[in-house]
């Protein structure tokens, strides 16, 4: 039995019907706009996103590359690095044509959904730049890691069980950083504007936002 088919048989006839609706990309990202963002510190696999229906980053990346992959897509998953006044972010990945598009839950608008027109993961990364800021209006994205493809934890039943998912996280860790830009240039950035700001944090829940000291 496939990883999908254990999925899918654990699911009820509503739930079963709502997972067979996401039949494009884009479609599971609607899914995961809707759902309230978490700021729980545990971590849900994808079964227990579409039950308890709400997910933070790496949840809803799991969960995007679980339903991609029913899909056809491998189950991928990439993570943005910012600089340590900010959190991580996970993206779950799909190609069409050979180029990159992305899928995720983010507490802001503008770290979502990408459409697959990118030619390289590099290319995908850099328009996440802009859009990734901390409370403080600073740029912060500085790396990136993967991507890692889930298919590999499929004996730890990832898809249907929350025990193991902290090692998914622990080998995420252990990914070779690949920088995207320089020191020098770090030191140019300009601050987000005011209504750029406040466009990419429109509905986010505030306790889910990264504290700066």
């Amino acid at each position: 039995m496939t990883a999908i088919d254990d999925f899918m048989q654990r699911l009820s006839a509503p739930e079963q019907e709502l997972i067979l609706g996401f039949t494009t990309p884009s479609s599971i990202q609607g899914f995961l706009d809707s759902l309230p963002y978490s700021v729980d510190l545990f971590y849900r696999c994808p079964l227990r996103v579409l039950r308890d229906r709400t997910a933070h980053c790496f949840d809803g990346a799991l969960f995007a590359a679980a339903m991609l992959r029913r899909l056809g897509h491998p189950p991928l998953i990439l993570d943005l690095l910012p600089n340590d006044r900010d959190d991580d972010h996970l993206l779950a990945l799909f190609q069409f044509d050979k180029h990159w598009g992305a899928v995720a839950k983010s507490n802001f608008v503008g770290l979502r959904f990408r459409e697959p027109i990118y030619r390289s993961i590099r290319e995908l990364v850099m328009s996440y730049f802009e859009q990734y800021y901390n409370v403080a209006a600073e740029k912060t994205l500085r790396a990136y890691a993967g991507p890692l493809n889930l298919s590999r934890f499929d004996r730890f039943q990832w898809m249907t069980m929350d025990h193991h998912l902290e090692q998914i996280a622990q080998h995420l860790d252990q990914l070779r950083r690949i920088p995207i830009i320089s020191e020098r240039s770090i030191g140019i950035l300009s601050p987000v504007d005011a209504r750029s700001y406040q466009a990419g944090l429109f509905g986010a829940n505030q306790a889910g936002l990264f504290k700066i000291d």
